[in-house]
């Protein structure tokens, strides 16, 4: 299959994103061609890649003084515990400003990486190969570093852009129908956004992406949906307006993710999913979305039997915990809950942030379990 690439454009950095079906082979030729100094690098892995795509990758970088840190990807191991032992590891091998570390993994290994690569002697080059299908159309794009805090998910973190990204979709291949559908959760968001004729699009083609994993379609969704941040990113890199939009469902998706403690028992992608049929219901009853394009989100999600009903993953009385996370969210600017809702499909509500007061949202939620 064609490689493609893409370039994001930002006030700190343009870098491109490199797509294609087997082409981490390629990681060492790209890092030669765009970071000719680099003689260090450290690749900073997912314990549960299988080892045949680090070896790949591997052998691509044999040119150069390699070490590779293999950690477990959950949501607790991104920590200032572990983000610390991974510096000083970095500062013990006396990595240079102009030597490189990889990211190899998804979401949460890229939002480590990333941190450790800012703060490490103020900036060290950084290089993003994400192998889920949520990294590749979402956490990989935009530069957001994090890790969590006992208060909330990604309240810690910086901006740090990488110097280009490898998405090789070869990786997919290997990866649950669970881990899937959470990465196309954010697929259909960038859709529901920005892009109604993509939306209709998803509707044709959505089970060939999530069921068979169709090289074509896959590569395709995941180009259009890349495209769509970036413009988003391009335009707002700091997320000081437009960039709000990309956190459409999110507000509801800390709160599920922290009411269950970030456990696997709700994964990223699953909450997000949630958290587009919550926002979307109440932009309907808000009187901003049409009914009648909630009804095709609803059947969109029933097609493809996505998460869409809370009571199937909460029960009533853990209501109290999912207002008490969203409440914390950092998009909050006072002490209301500030969200991203639709106007309709393809398009949010012109005030960026719709406000909605602590007593509304724990009605709604309420609400939700009738």
């Amino acid at each position: 299959m064609e490689n493609t690439k893409i370039v994001i454009k930002t006030k700190s950095k343009s870098y491109p994103i490199y797509f294609g079906d087997e082409i981490l082979n390629t990681a060492g030729k790209i890092v030669k061609k765009r970071l000719p100094n680099v003689k260090k690098i450290v690749i900073i892995s997912d314990k549960n890649i299988p080892s045949i795509f680090l070896k790949k990758l591997s052998k691509s970088l044999r040119k150069y003084n390699l070490k590779i840190y293999k950690i477990v990807a959950k949501e607790k191991t991104k920590s200032f515990k572990v983000a610390n032992k991974l510096i000083e590891k970095l500062l013990h091998n006396n990595l240079n400003r102009s030597d490189c570390i990889i990211s190899f993994g998804g979401g949460i290994i890229g939002d480590l990486s990333a941190f450790v690569s800012n703060l490490t002697k103020r900036g060290i080059k950084f290089v993003n190969i994400p192998t889920t299908l949520l990294a590749q159309v979402d956490a990989s794009i935009g530069g957001k570093t994090a890790i969590n805090s006992t208060q909330g998910k990604n309240l810690i973190g910086t901006f740090y852009q990488p110097d280009f990204v490898l998405m090789d979709t070869s990786i997919l291949k290997s990866l649950p129908r669970r881990e899937m559908i959470s990465g196309y959760g954010e697929i259909l968001k960038h859709s529901l956004i920005s892009d109604r004729k993509f939306f209709l699009w998803l509707g044709k083609n959505a089970k060939k992406i999530i069921n068979n994993k169709d090289k074509k379609l896959l590569k395709y969704a995941i180009i259009q949906s890349c495209k769509i941040k970036a413009t988003i990113v391009s335009k707002d890199e700091e997320e000081k307006n437009l960039r709000k939009i990309l956190n459409f469902g999110h507000t509801f998706a800390h709160g599920f993710e922290g009411a269950k403690n970030f456990s696997t028992k709700l994964n990223h992608g699953e909450a997000v999913l949630l958290g587009m049929m919550m926002a979307s219901q109440l932009s309907c009853k808000k009187k901003l979305l049409p009914i009648n394009d909630l009804n095709l989100i609803k059947q969109h999600y029933l097609k493809l039997n996505l998460p869409m009903d809370i009571k199937t993953k909460f029960i009533k009385k853990e209501v109290n915990k999912i207002l008490n996370f969203m409440r914390k969210d950092k998009k909050n600017l006072d002490n209301k809950i500030n969200l991203i809702l639709l106007k309709k499909i393809g398009k949010t509500n012109e005030i960026i942030n719709f406000k909605v007061t602590n007593k509304e949202m724990k009605k709604f939620l309420f609400e939700s379990f009738n």
